[in-house]
């Protein structure tokens, strides 16, 4: 018998998940990761500006591909970086302290950061400048102002410029993991107690993937994904036709199953 859905999300609750606004943080620092994230790629962004802080946010979460962390310093992005994973970070240059430049040679002498993709933000764009932050160990640079309407379609292509072999692999991974957790998603739509809240899961797992899975050359598990959150959102009440919802949840299972597991071609 599968856990229910409050059990779960009880086990999941753990210190520094948060997604929300820098506003946000101090009032619900210790709030639930939510189960849609895993699948989400991480944007770890640091800039010492509180503004710039909540644009960039605000631009990159109207992606549902993104999940975003902020950090006011580089000191802080350090230790985020160990404990949040992510799988780029948008780097200010010109901090206090320690600066774009020395934040990124210490995540560089850190075994465990020393592969994450960094971008630069700076208004110094020159040609010059771009070369020397890219000698430095940058994979690319967002000139500063940028326009929030276009930044995420500019970080997703650092990700690919990254390469995205290596983020791939940790995406089917983290496909397994969804799997899972939609499977007792799906054994819950049976309990009437239970069923509100494993829809709502299945809705936020099938938004995610659907946004994300096209990335990595898994289209149809985009597509999938989009009829399986279109099935629960149409259903009555918006909480979907059991009957449509389970099709449509056993087919993205089935796709995910299909991946070839990390190493295997």
């Amino acid at each position: 018998m599968s856990r229910s859905t409050s059990q779960r999300a009880a086990a999941a609750r753990r210190p520094g998940g948060n997604r929300e606004l820098p506003s946000q943080i101090n009032a619900r620092q210790h709030a639930p990761e939510s189960h849609a994230a895993i699948t989400a790629l991480r944007i770890l962004h640091v800039d010492d500006e509180p503004d710039i802080r909540e644009v960039v946010e605000l631009s990159l979460t109207l992606d549902p591909v993104f999940a975003v962390r902020s950090c006011a310093s580089g000191e802080e992005a350090l230790a985020a970086a160990v404990e949040w994973p992510p799988d780029l970070i948008l780097c200010d240059v010109m901090m206090p302290v320690m600066d774009g430049p020395a934040t990124l040679a210490r995540l560089r002498g850190n075994p465990q950061t020393a592969l994450i993709p960094v971008v630069f933000m700076t208004a110094r764009a020159q040609t010059r400048e771009l070369e020397h932050f890219k000698s430095l160990g940058a994979v690319g640079v967002i000139s500063k102002p940028f326009d929030p309407m276009t930044l995420a379609a500019s970080v997703r292509g650092h990700l690919r410029t990254a390469g995205l072999s290596t983020l791939r692999d940790g995406f089917i991974e983290r496909l397994r993991t969804d799997a899972a957790a939609l499977t007792d998603c799906r054994a819950d739509l049976a309990d009437t107690e239970a069923r509100l809240a494993a829809l709502e899961q299945i809705k936020a797992f099938s938004h995610a993937l659907a946004g994300a899975a096209g990335i990595f050359g898994f289209q149809e598990i985009s597509r999938v994904a989009a009829e399986l959150e279109k099935a629960v959102v149409d259903g009555p009440r918006g909480n979907g036709a059991p009957t449509k919802v389970e099709q449509a949840l056993d087919a993205l299972l089935d796709h995910i199953d299909r991946v070839p597991a990390v190493g295997i071609v």
